[in-house]
């Protein structure tokens, strides 16, 4: 699992709060956390701690994502290290990881390799999760707020929402050439996995998504790529994601489109990548997100098992 620091768009991508929250958690155990690339100064983090305080006026969801972007920028201020850990949590997750506090998973994952760090790294580590243990504190209580206020059903309106974001789509593959949802109308399954050029797990599943999409063109389905930085067009990212996708032999269709777009707007509430999912024939998409990459046994067979009752 690799926290994301540093990319063109995380700007853009702020993390959704209350139509996600929930995913937010789960997400964050198994894949690579996504960063805001104008994560606050040490200055602003000061200023955004007092923002959840009982006795503000801001609103829930703005001070959530405040929180959310502190975390971030602890992760991208000792990139180098957080990298390193993060490349011990990518495939070895199981469903007990998904019950845990996210300061204890990394605690216990940090601590379960002690050896590999060097003494100031480790120590480095340990102060950022202390850190990061206070900013869960806050998230929890916000969450409590968030859950607490919805109780119109507003939720579930987001929820049933955000089921259709492929519905209308339009944009561009990374060659520039025009797609629009006949790419989803014509398939039984469509495998969409999100994912982005700085993220180790993500690209070390690629071959294997290839494969996936050879499987399932024979099928009546497909897999798409929804590389995050290249959303709006962005051509320094679509360079760099056609370079990596070339690298690794994947050679099934990668996708660009506005960040303000329905899509666009689902890819806000992806909490960490690889995330994967199927959409059926109407844009819908189907069950629950794969979190973690395919090249885990475990991932693949329910992401097979999901995709054979689908095509049945």
């Amino acid at each position: 699992m690799n926290n994301k620091s540093g990319s063109v768009n995380s700007g853009k991508f702020k993390k959704a709060i209350a139509a996600s929250l929930a995913i937010f958690f789960l997400f964050t155990f198994t894949g690579c956390g996504l960063s805001s690339g104008s994560a606050a100064t040490e200055g602003s983090k000061q200023e955004d701690t007092s923002t959840t305080d009982s006795g503000s006026s801001i609103d829930p969801n703005e001070q959530l994502d405040a929180l959310y972007q502190q975390e971030n920028q602890i992760f991208a201020e000792h990139k180098d290290i957080w990298d390193k850990a993060f490349g011990f949590m990518s495939k070895n997750d199981d469903d007990d990881t998904m019950n845990e506090n996210y300061a204890d998973f990394l605690a216990n994952t940090i601590e379960s390799n002690k050896d590999s760090f060097s003494e100031e790294e480790y120590d480095t580590l340990s102060k950022d999760i202390e850190t990061i243990r206070g900013i869960e504190e806050e998230i929890a209580k916000l969450a409590k707020e968030i859950a607490a206020s919805d109780s119109s059903g507003s939720s579930s309106s987001s929820s049933a929402e955000s089921t259709g974001v492929f519905q209308g789509f339009k944009g561009k593959d990374l060659d520039g050439n025009d797609v629009d949802e006949s790419l989803f109308t014509q398939n039984k399954v469509t495998v969409v996995n999100f994912w982005f050029s700085g993220c180790k797990p993500c690209v070390e599943e690629l071959s294997e998504l290839n494969e996936l999409n050879d499987e399932l063109k024979e099928m009546g389905g497909e897999v798409v790529g929804i590389n995050v930085d290249t959303l709006d067009d962005n051509q320094d990212g679509i360079k760099e994601a056609k370079k990596i996708l070339e690298a690794q032999g994947a050679s099934y269709k990668n996708l660009t489109f506005a960040s303000d777009s329905a899509a666009g707007e689902y890819a806000r509430t992806i909490m960490a990548f690889p995330t994967t999912v199927l959409v059926d024939k109407d844009g819908n998409i189907i069950g629950e997100p794969f979190m973690g990459g395919i090249d885990n046994p475990s991932i693949y067979e329910q992401l097979m098992k999901q995709i054979q009752s689908i095509l049945d």
